[in-house]
């Protein structure tokens, strides 16, 4: 993957297709300085329109080099009311663009691991108009640390409904999906295959009869220490904390005869992971993990896509810790979900920044130093 730098100046051309939703004699400013300035003030650790306000008050000398800023720095209800009226769809598109712009993939690389999972912003609910928390489901480029699209619910049982709306979102092509077993449902794995994707999708007792399916067969065959079975394997073995993970992947293809091959018929391998871990009291526990998968990976392949998985539950901790994502009391819904995605894009671009640091202490390199911000905007310290 390489990367290809980007000017600030011209930023602000990924948003010129984006339609403005305000009416002509409500636009004192224009929706591309509104835009830049908000993921700007993302990226410095602001939490929302009036923290992104006070942000660019502070720089706009700055702002001025290469935003036109008409009537000068837009205020917080200006910030707020256009986040409340852009389409998210419409606008994660323009970040998208940007972000396939300025990284280019390399052909020779493996597949793209794509992980999909939900989140609950838990300080979002409105008991005054009857609502919940409002729950993201995101797609998370594992290996690369990009945001490639999300979509909003109104709870995390829509999971199964939101995912194939939002694979419609991202390019599945060259993809290896990842999705927790609330998302092992046969259109999800349908709509991955017929988009030019595979997947590794985690079984549970959501789906009992397919688990209870590969959980028999792969015990049968541990009885004889798999010596009648063809499979692919990786170990490893990690110590941190006080304690030691060990961990083995095993993956086969499905048998001729497996049971629900007319049901399933995207399945092509099926898989489980085994963790042990050693505690420091001298303890010891395991857990025992099945997937399904759309094609016959290597051990090593699998054992990559499954860990990769837990890299966006990362981005959420990264989230709630830097972003506070849970604290925000966003209650609008359309505001709450575009406030979520540059969130995410901002995680983006601070991971992508090779300076060895934590990525609380990019965003306050961010704050303090307009040189780093604009590294960071650019993509310059890939």
């Amino acid at each position: 993957m390489a990367t290809k730098w980007v000017n600030v100046e011209s930023i602000g051309s990924y948003f010129e297709s984006l339609s403005d939703p305000r009416h002509m004699r409500n636009r004192k400013h224009l929706l591309v300085d509104v835009v830049v300035i908000s993921v700007c003030g993302m990226l410095c650790g602001s939490d929302g329109p009036t923290a992104i306000h006070r942000w660019a008050e502070n720089r706009q000398e700055w702002l001025e080099q290469f935003l036109s800023l008409p009537n000068g720095i837009p205020s917080r209800d200006c910030i707020r009311r256009l986040l409340m009226a852009l389409k998210p769809e419409a606008f994660q598109k323009c970040f998208q663009d940007w972000i396939a712009h300025a990284i280019r993939n390399d052909d020779s690389s493996p597949d793209r691991l794509v992980a999909i999972d939900g989140k609950t912003c838990r300080g979002s609910h409105d008991a005054s108009q009857q609502l919940g928390p409002l729950h993201i489901v995101s797609a998370w480029a594992s290996e690369e640390g990009i945001a490639l699209g999300q979509v909003a619910t109104e709870a995390k049982s829509n999971e199964i409904t939101a995912i194939p709306q939002l694979l419609k979102q991202i390019d599945l092509t060259d993809s290896l999906i990842t999705i927790d077993a609330m998302g092992c449902q046969k259109e999800i794995a349908r709509d991955i295959v017929d988009g030019g994707g595979d997947f590794a999708i985690s079984v549970k007792d959501n789906q009992p009869k397919l688990k209870e399916t590969i959980e028999a067969y792969f015990e049968k065959h541990l009885e004889c220490d798999l010596e009648d079975l063809k499979y692919r394997c990786h170990e490893t073995s990690e110590s941190a904390h006080g304690r030691i993970d060990e961990r083995s992947y095993f993956l086969t293809r499905i048998p001729p005869d497996f049971a629900l091959k007319k049901e399933w018929p995207w399945i092509k391998a099926i898989g489980y992971s085994l963790r042990v871990t050693q505690h420091a009291d001298g303890s010891e526990t395991d857990e025992t993990r099945y997937y399904i998968l759309s094609r016959y990976l290597s051990g090593k392949r699998f054992s990559e896509a499954v860990r990769g998985h837990w890299g966006i539950e990362s981005m959420h901790w990264v989230l709630d810790v830097n972003f506070r994502e849970d604290d925000s009391r966003t209650r609008e819904r359309t505001l709450g979900n575009n406030l979520s995605w540059l969130r995410r894009f901002a995680v983006s671009l601070l991971k992508r920044h090779s300076v060895k640091d934590s990525l609380r202490g990019k965003m306050f390199r961010c704050m303090m130093n307009t040189d780093f911000l604009t590294e960071v905007l650019t993509i310059q310290g890939d």
